[in-house]
């Protein structure tokens, strides 16, 4: 298992390079969010700790959320409550301000990724619906005249989601509740991007979806009637 660490600060990249070795990780760092979140599908991590002074943190959660669903620590100077609870709410798993104790964050960091590894997607049934075939054991999507396609896990909890309530209208907000966890106002744009994504491997014409469905104003939908 690895954790992937963004921060510029040499001393933070050394305290939290060691927090996260003493938890049984082997580390990858970077400097720069936009170099992680772009290079995230062909190395994901179990793990990522950010230690940015920009850009805002609720901007940086959002863009690591885009990406995954894994443990998410956000180390920062002093937040109020108000700004801790929103980071919470956004999709942040812990936030860290110093001072804070080495040996308690070690444990907090084992906490999350035991409680990562509990999601039982081996026991989910296999999904077929107008052709399409997506089996949770592997995360793959079978799709007529394509090569198996495999998904992320923000892509499959999407597809999942969609093809379980298939030829119906899932409200934006409904998206983001079951996708990424945390209720309240769905960001659009969250969705849309993810949407856009999955459309490239499941679709046969991305540009003119015919499974994912844009529902204008509402949400989406997985068409399984082309007519």
């Amino acid at each position: 298992m690895y954790a992937l660490l963004i921060a510029e600060d040499p001393d933070d990249v050394a305290t939290f390079s060691m927090v996260l070795q003493r938890a049984g990780l082997a580390v990858s760092t970077t400097k720069a969010l936009d170099s992680a979140v772009q290079n995230w599908p062909e190395r994901p991590a179990d793990i990522v700790l950010v230690s940015l002074p920009e850009p805002p943190p609720q901007e940086q959660v959002r863009r690591i959320r885009a990406e995954t669903l894994a443990p998410l620590i956000l180390a920062s100077g002093p937040v109020d409550e108000v700004l801790h609870a929103e980071l919470l709410k956004l999709g942040a798993d812990l936030i860290v301000s110093s001072p804070f104790s080495v040996k308690v964050l070690i444990a907090q960091v084992g906490v999350l990724l035991r409680r990562s590894g509990s999601v039982p997607a081996f026991s989910l049934p296999s999904l077929t619906a107008a052709g399409l075939t997506l089996d949770p054991t592997t995360r793959t999507i079978d799709v007529p005249n394509k090569p198996a396609q495999r998904l992320t896990q923000l892509e499959f909890r999407l597809l999942y989601t969609l093809m379980m309530n298939r030829d119906q209208v899932i409200p934006t907000e409904t998206i983001v509740e079951r996708v990424w966890g945390y209720t309240g106002q769905g960001d659009r744009d969250l969705v849309r991007g993810l949407v856009s994504r999955l459309r490239v491997k499941v679709e046969p014409e991305p540009r003119h979806p015919q499974f994912i469905v844009t529902i204008s104003g509402i949400g989406y939908s997985f068409k399984t009637n082309h007519e």
